[in-house]
C-alpha cells in the first residue's frame, strides 16, 4: 500500500467540502441541485469520481469552480469521492443538507483553510484515510482574541449572545 498527501488547490475565499457517496451518475447532479436550494446566489462546482467507467463527473453553475472541483477529485483519485467548491456560502449553511442526501455516506471535511487529503492506494484503487484542515493550534485564545472572534462572527451575520 502507498500513501499520498494531496494538497487541495483552490482560490482564496473558496469554501471546500469533501465526502464520499454512491451512485455517482445521479448524485453529482443532485448534490448540485441541493446546494442551489440552500443559499440564494451561491456559486458552486461539484465533482464526483465514478468507479466505473473511471470518470470524474461534474455539475454546478460556475465553470471555474467546476474545474477546481474536478481537478481536486481527479487528483485524489478515490472512487465515489465528491468535492464541492463554492462561493457565497459557508459550509455551515449547506452541510446538513449535504450530509442528509440519501447517497452521501460520509463527509470528511469542510473548510476555507489550506486543506490536504491523506490517500492510501492499494492494488484496486485509492481511499481517503483522513484530512488535514488548516494549520495546528499553538495557544489558547485570550479575552482579546475571544472578542475579535465574536466581533468577526457578528460582522458576517452570526449572533453569538
Amino acid at each position: 500500500m502507498e500513501m499520498d498527501v494531496i494538497d487541495i488547490k483552490k482560490d482564496d475565499g473558496v469554501e471546500f467540502i469533501i465526502g464520499q457517496g454512491n451512485f455517482s451518475i445521479y448524485t453529482v447532479d443532485d448534490i448540485a441541485k441541493t446546494l442551489l436550494t440552500c443559499v440564494a446566489g451561491i456559486k458552486i462546482g461539484v465533482a464526483m469520481n465514478e468507479a466505473k467507467p473511471k470518470l470524474t463527473r461534474t455539475a454546478g453553475n460556475d465553470e471555474h469552480l467546476k474545474d477546481l472541483a474536478a481537478n481536486a477529485a481527479l487528483k485524489i483519485g478515490a472512487g465515489h469521492i465528491f468535492v464541492i467548491m463554492m462561493r457565497g456560502a459557508f459550509p455551515i449553511n449547506v452541510l446538513n443538507n449535504v450530509k442528509n442526501h440519501p447517497a452521501v455516506c460520509t463527509v470528511y471535511g469542510a473548510s476555507e483553510n489550506p486543506f490536504q487529503v491523506i490517500v492510501a492506494k492499494t492494488n484496486i484503487g485509492s481511499s481517503v484515510i483522513g484530512v488535514v484542515d488548516g494549520t495546528s493550534a499553538e495557544k489558547i485564545e485570550d479575552k482579546y482574541e475571544k472578542k475579535e472572534r465574536r466581533d468577526l462572527l457578528e460582522k458576517i451575520g452570526y449572533k453569538v449572545e
